[in-house]
């Protein structure tokens, strides 16, 4: 029997992680890469992972801003980070506002059931990296166990399923020691 080719992907929250959030980053000048967000990105490639973005975006559905105004950002940012020699496999988000029935908005696990449809995706190979328990909460539900919450408000959580780092130095030494172990 011919063993299944699957890739294994790191799913990266936008906003707190991938740049500074500032509420409803959503223009150009106001975009700002975290510090030490390339390292992480790069090392995940050196480790043959895919990178993926999930993303809420309920300015969208506020009039905060437009899809198109979303398209452009994303679409600069994916260039900087060509730049960089990093390649970002997919972008999903969702535009729906909080009180949405919708089944993409964070800790719902929509964006990542139609990434999981799109790509060949290992569940147990793969990992999640947000600043928020919603992000947590949506990749558990989609089956993905190994979980990286980057934020200082947390000193706990009740799960071993979560590696806590309060800034991207401490999650990438936690990656590089976790991904020599296992995955």
């Amino acid at each position: 029997m011919l063993e299944e080719k699957t890739i294994k992907v790191a799913f990266f929250d936008r906003d707190g992680i991938i740049n500074y959030d500032y509420g409803y980053v959503h223009k150009i000048k106001d975009f700002h890469f975290v510090k030490g967000i390339f390292d992480v990105l790069k090392f995940l490639l050196t480790k043959n992972f895919k990178i993926i973005i999930v993303t809420n975006q309920s300015g969208i559905a506020r009039g905060m801003y437009s899809e198109s105004d979303f398209i452009k950002i994303n679409n600069w940012m994916l260039e900087e980070m060509k730049r960089k020699s990093i390649t970002i496999l997919d972008v999903f988000h969702c535009p729906h506002g909080p009180d949405s029935t919708c089944n993409c908005r964070k800790p719902k696990p929509g964006m990542f059931y139609d990434a999981i449809r799109k790509y060949n995706i290992s569940l147990t190979k793969s990992l999640m990296v947000g600043d928020s328990v919603r992000d947590i909460q949506a990749a558990k539900e989609a089956g993905i166990k190994n979980n990286y919450l980057v934020n200082t408000n947390y000193k706990k959580i009740d799960s071993e399923e979560v590696f806590l780092c309060s800034e991207h130095g401490d999650l990438l030494r936690l990656l590089r020691k976790n991904l020599s172990n296992n995955l």
